[in-house]
């Protein structure tokens, strides 16, 4: 932060400095750096999300199951979420076959992509350096190792966000509605990853645009109609599809309760998942349960649930943030550092404060859509506030600055004290020296002082990538405290060899069918052909119906029904369990349909 920032307004806004010699080189470092960090052994994980995985499985399989996200390859359902983070890992599998492999990878690339993405944008309001600091910040920041490191679509939805936030910093150089539309284009296709998770960030590229463009208020309001325009057709051209699209043609569209992508959206996936309505409700044990975020409240990033995942920076980011404001609130109007504190400032508290009070599903990985913010803030406002070093009161926020990373990095270590406990003592101890160092002036620290503000997640960062992950709710850390992720994302138990065998035997549409989507990913994943989920991921999804599958098993498209897994359709076991006779098969109750 300049003197002159601190004592009088600047004529224009400033251009972000130039870079140095190093910048670039270091630049490659990080992105491969970055690259080791997500792919190394990534298969440790195997399928990882099976549920997603046999999806990719069933979308290299049948064109029609990739375009809607279908959970197998014959064209009974989809997923419940839509189907953009299913394109790609697709068309991974497409062309480099499908395995584990490219289950995975597609995520890790997409990674290395947003953190070049918000390297590329913090440099443009902030230069070289701090760009280096945001993408190194995201790089290691827990969560999204996990995320990256793993096929879930908020992998896909962090990128596209983070494109949208790079479109909208190229609109406010020079008040320009076509960057602006190309946000929105951004955020659209976040909304096919994801779906109202992804329209979080508006508030913040919007009152960027609106406080901070160089053009005439006429026009930044003009320019904003056209980027909703484009939100709007970049989402609703495939919602708009589906629904034109003969029912009886597509899958089912799993978690909506009447075949339509946009009751999806707007129910399960919206207001659902924000206020626990209907299916968006949370069973066994509530909110409370750690696997679905902890008790809702302003302390929930940072409780046991959600803490371990992202607050680690959180802090410093904040303080960093209310610093920046402060000490730019005299520059002008157009100013690049003030727009970008508020953009990413309103991107981490948007998405904050629903995380932390939504009352419907939610799980701790959700967050990762706020790494972004948290790295973009605390390398922005460190940059700056180092910049201002001379001047007693910005050295004193900079110090707060760091030892904020560094004691509630040193607090959150603490709740895992058995894993690297020596650790936690270093940070306390560097995080003392350094803040005092700071206050008092001195000059070289600058690179301790980073080191210091990123050691407890980088290290928390590293020991997440060591460790496999399964299921459909993975956390963060090392192996003794991350778990298996739970809720049957990966393989509902173990299936038997002989029951294996029989499925890659058969020739029909589908090799069985059985009870929920969970089971039947595991049946696909290890036979390598398609499986009914009877219910979809709830169990309660009407699809099929008793009626249709009476129809599949006349027509001979189903080679057995395969007893097991959890909730579903009653009607269908009861049918199948009075009409043909059951078989023990590796321990497994299995019923010859065809």
């Amino acid at each position: 932060m300049t003197t002159a920032t601190l004592t009088a307004p600047a004529p224009t806004a400033a251009a972000p400095p130039p870079g140095r010699a190093w910048t670039r080189p270091a630049l490659v470092v990080l992105l491969v750096g970055t690259a080791v960090l997500y792919l190394w052994d990534v298969t440790a994980s195997g399928w990882g999300n099976g549920y997603y995985s046999a999806a990719t499985q069933a979308g290299a399989q049948s064109w029609t199951a990739w375009l809607f996200g279908g959970l197998d390859a014959g064209g009974v359902i989809t997923v419940d979420k839509p189907p953009a983070a299913l394109w790609v890992s697709g068309l991974f599998a497409r062309v480099f076959g499908f395995s584990s492999w490219t289950a995975l990878a597609p995520q890790a690339v997409e990674g290395v992509l947003a953190v070049w993405l918000l390297y590329a944008t913090v440099k443009r309001t902030s230069g070289e350096v701090a760009g280096l600091m945001a993408g190194a910040a995201l790089a290691v920041t827990p969560v999204a190792v996990l995320v990256f490191r793993f096929n879930l679509p908020d992998a896909l939805l962090v990128l596209l966000m983070v494109a949208g936030a790079y479109c909208t910093v190229r609109a406010l150089e020079k008040g320009s509605g076509w960057w602006l539309a190309l946000a929105g284009v951004a955020v659209g296709f976040a909304f096919l990853a994801k779906m109202g998770q992804a329209l979080l960030v508006l508030p913040a590229f919007t009152a960027a645009y609106l406080l901070a463009a160089p053009t005439t208020l006429a026009k930044r309001l003009l320019h904003l109609l056209g980027a909703g325009v484009a939100v709007v057709v970049s989402a609703g051209w495939f919602i708009a599809l589906v629904e034109l699209w003969p029912k009886e043609s597509r899958p089912y569209i799993g978690g909506s309760s009447n075949d339509s992508l946009w009751e999806l959206a707007m129910g399960y996936n919206g207001l659902g998942r924000i206020f626990g309505g209907g299916r968006g409700a949370v069973a066994g044990g509530g909110n409370a349960n750690i696997g679905f975020g902890g008790d809702t409240g302003i302390g929930r990033l940072f409780g046991a649930s959600m803490g371990g995942e992202i607050s680690w920076l959180l802090p410093a980011a904040l303080i960093g943030m209310a610093a920046g404001l402060w000490f730019t609130r005299r520059l002008p109007r157009t100013d690049r550092t003030r727009a970008a504190l508020v953009l990413w400032g309103l991107w981490v508290l948007g998405n904050g404060v629903v995380f932390s009070f939504m009352s419907g599903i939610t799980h701790p990985y959700y967050t990762v859509a706020v790494a972004p913010g948290v790295a973009a803030l605390v390398a922005i406002a460190g940059r700056e506030l180092w910049r201002g070093r001379k001047h007693l009161p910005v050295r004193i926020a900079l110090a707060a600055v760091v030892a904020a990373a560094g004691f509630w990095g040193f607090a959150l270590l603490q709740r895992f004290g058995e894993w690297m406990p020596a650790l936690r003592w270093v940070v306390a101890a560097l995080t003392v020296l350094v803040a005092t160092a700071i206050v008092m002036g001195v000059r070289r620290v600058a690179a301790v002082a980073l080191i210091t503000s990123v050691l407890s997640t980088a290290a928390f960062g590293v020991a997440t990538a060591a460790t496999p992950h399964s299921g459909s709710i993975p956390m963060s850390g090392p192996a003794s405290y991350a778990g298996d992720g739970g809720m049957g994302g990966g393989p509902m138990g173990e299936t038997s060899d002989e029951v294996v065998d029989l499925l890659k035997a058969t020739t029909g549409t589908w090799a069985a069918a059985t009870v929920s989507a969970q089971s039947a990913a595991n049946l696909s994943l290890e036979s390598g052909k398609a499986v009914i989920g009877i219910g979809g991921w709830s169990g309660g999804d009407p699809a099929p119906t008793l009626e249709e599958f009476q129809q599949y098993v006349a027509e001979g498209r189903i080679g057995y029904f395969v007893s097991g897994g959890m909730r579903g359709d009653d009607s269908i076991s009861a049918w199948v369990a009075a009409n043909y006779q059951a078989a023990e098969v590796g321990g497994t109750t299995v019923y010859k349909l065809g």
